[in-house]
């Protein structure tokens, strides 16, 4: 076989492998990386454990989904971008294409007020607590932390605006470079290899910044919807610490006060989207396809992810050297501990308020937590019995 033939049989393997685990890949993030583990550093040995583990501390690292910049990463180290891009589709988009669908049904058949979304409004209070327990827990350890979580809540719960987010996470940054400079440094790793130039890593952080700068002044010269949604979902994406769920808020603030879809629209989908499997990211795929139709609910998931894509390849040849900076360690820890406030706060608005009406729900949501927190029974299960809860509820009501 010649050298194209192996190129386009080596993409071709990625592409399955990675489309397997997005038809598989249940759990959230943290799983995620465990499926990744598993395929291609202990059965195919794409990559050896310190390779992988540079990898993965790189993706928490910067912003955005880590589970899906450690996929495109590992196809980026097997066969260049190109290699990237098509681990990208294939973990991706068995879940946009599901989300998809389900946006275009529930929109077309004005199913809001059903009793089931009533359930996945519930799940999503249930799956947004656990995320909160698990993530003060690692990122808010000690009272310093805690203090930055709890300036992150009371800001953003009183000046509900997206700025106000955004001025949140750059202040906890400064504090944390202030606070954790001198903090020791737990690093043993070794020095890692990956195939990305350093000329070519400054033109994707140039474009990242550059994209992020200059799309809201386009946004208001144009006044074109595409340009405005491709705006709004760039930098809810290229401004979230911490995973997933973090991305909530950011897309709340900036697709249901503005009228473009309802909140009831907004939580069912999110609870929804806990019981497809792939990245949380994709939820952008059914906001989009509830404004825009398939068309917007593609747009939406190319422009969530793009931030994702220019930070992995723009930060892979400088990684060693941010890895081992103090002051960049510092001001991530206190930006990590404002995401914790963060979230909190979408806790309790928009999800608590809007989900949890009385008693009733409040029970519910505490039988569905002890089944995920307790009894670790795997996400779809909490979705479908939360769908069939809120079914049994509305009818005996």
């Amino acid at each position: 076989m010649n050298l194209l033939g192996k190129r386009w049989a080596s993409l071709l393997e990625i592409f399955l492998v990675s489309t397997r685990l997005g038809l598989t890949s249940f759990g959230g993030p943290i799983a995620h990386l465990g499926y990744f583990h598993e395929e291609y550093v202990r059965r195919r040995k794409w990559m050896d454990e310190q390779s992988y583990a540079d990898l993965v501390a790189l993706c928490q690292f910067l912003p955005g989904p880590a589970s899906s910049q450690v996929g495109i990463g590992i196809g980026l180290m097997r066969a260049g971008v190109l290699g990237g891009i098509v681990s990208f589709i294939g973990f991706t988009m068995p879940s946009v294409i599901v989300l998809i669908l389900f946006a275009t049904v529930l929109h077309q058949f004005g199913m809001t007020e059903a009793g089931w979304i009533d359930g996945l409004k519930i799940v999503a209070v249930v799956v947004v607590a656990h995320a909160i327990l698990g993530m003060a827990k690692n990122l808010t350890p000690d009272i310093k932390r805690k203090t930055i979580a709890l300036f992150a809540v009371v800001a953003v719960l009183m000046w509900q605006t997206a700025f106000t987010q955004i001025g949140v996470i750059i202040i906890a940054g400064l504090i944390g470079y202030t606070l954790y400079r001198q903090h020791e440094l737990d690093d043993k790793s070794t020095s890692a290899s990956f195939p990305v130039s350093r000329r070519f890593g400054i033109i994707c952080l140039t474009l990242f910044f550059g994209l992020l700068f200059l799309l809201p002044f386009l946004r208001e010269a144009i006044a074109w919807n595409w340009v405005a949604m491709f705006d709004s979902f760039y930098r809810s994406g290229a401004l979230v610490f911490g995973g997933g769920h973090v991305v909530l808020p950011l897309l709340e603030r900036e697709f249901v006060p503005t009228g473009w879809l309802t909140e009831e629209e907004f939580l069912a989908g999110y609870g929804a989207a806990q019981a497809v499997p792939g990245p949380l990211f994709t939820f952008a795929a059914y906001i989009g396809t509830i404004i825009n139709g398939w068309k917007g609910g593609l747009l939406a998931t190319l422009a969530i992810f793009t931030p994702a894509f220019l930070l992995i390849l723009g930060a892979l040849p400088f990684w060693d050297q941010l890895r081992r900076n103090h002051h960049v360690k510092g001001a991530l820890m206190g930006v990590n501990a404002a995401v914790v406030g963060i979230l909190i706060a979408a806790f309790y608005s928009p999800i608590w308020t809007s989900s949890i009406i009385n008693s009733t729900d409040f029970a519910f949501a505490a039988v569905l937590f002890v089944m995920l927190v307790y009894f670790k029974l795997p996400p779809w299960v909490i979705v479908l019995t939360g769908a069939l809860g809120g079914t049994l509820l509305s009818m005996i009501a």
